[in-house]
């Protein structure tokens, strides 16, 4: 593999220097970082309205499809130009083939979760080794540590007994389930460590950004959007 500084020399472009002489919207992010910024909470958030549905039905479509965002990703790669963006669908690539191996045939089981969805943690501890693929692979690790952070809340809780029910009925029998798990989550116990989860997840999305390196805002781009997608599971309860 080559390394992830001569593959992609326009990364550099946008390691903004921190002298006092920039100005200030350069100080906090270049149009590059930014772009990366978004990209990353829009890999986390919309495609779990797409893959949801679709590993649930065709699990083996789902789990086919990240031979095609591994094949995309490195023909962006190939090109100066878009080097950063076959980067970063990469590391996509690796929470997408997690996400279809477990919700395709393990959902029931929710101790099974969290070494599914690091089941490709050494390749991308690995390849940040050898500096390569940095921003895909941090997006990878701002994920995973969202999905962690997350799965703790639900074993804190006691959560864990409604997501075996919910696995094993069919959507239009899920909103009882809903409603207790929400109810559970109301209770002063839940609303405190709900609390303690968004302080953590924010502290580990934003404290990145004052570095200008585009893998550090792929990272927190990835953990703050864990914020969005559990609001919008938690709002869709609620309206069950």
């Amino acid at each position: 593999m080559s390394s992830y500084s001569a593959s992609a020399p326009s990364i550099h472009s946008a390691q903004v220097s921190k002298s006092p002489n920039i100005p200030f919207s350069w100080r906090v992010g270049s149009r590059q970082t930014w772009l990366v910024f978004a990209a990353a909470i829009f890999l986390v958030s919309v495609p779990v309205f797409i893959e949801a549905p679709l590993v649930r039905s065709l699990p083996w479509v789902s789990l086919g499809l990240t031979g095609l965002w591994v094949w995309l990703s490195f023909a962006l790669m190939s090109r100066t130009s878009t080097y950063i963006w076959g980067d970063l669908l990469l590391g996509f690539s690796l929470s997408w083939l997690a996400g279809s191996i477990y919700w395709g045939w393990l959902r029931w089981e929710p101790l099974l979760h969290l070494p599914i969805e690091a089941i490709a943690l050494p390749f991308a501890l690995v390849c940040i080794k050898r500096n390569w693929g940095k921003v895909g692979n941090f997006f990878y690790l701002g994920s995973l540590l969202g999905t962690v952070l997350t799965d703790v809340y639900f074993y804190i809780v006691d959560l864990i007994p409604h997501w075996r029910q919910l696995m094993q009925v069919e959507p239009e029998l899920a909103s009882p389930i809903l409603q207790s798990a929400l109810a559970q989550v109301q209770t002063p116990w839940g609303q405190g460590w709900a609390l303690i989860l968004a302080t953590a997840l924010l502290t580990f999305g934003i404290l990145p950004l004052r570095n200008q390196q585009l893998h550090w805002w792929a990272f927190s781009g990835a953990v703050l959007s864990t914020i969005l997608v559990d609001s919008l599971f938690w709002i869709a309860a609620a309206s069950a």
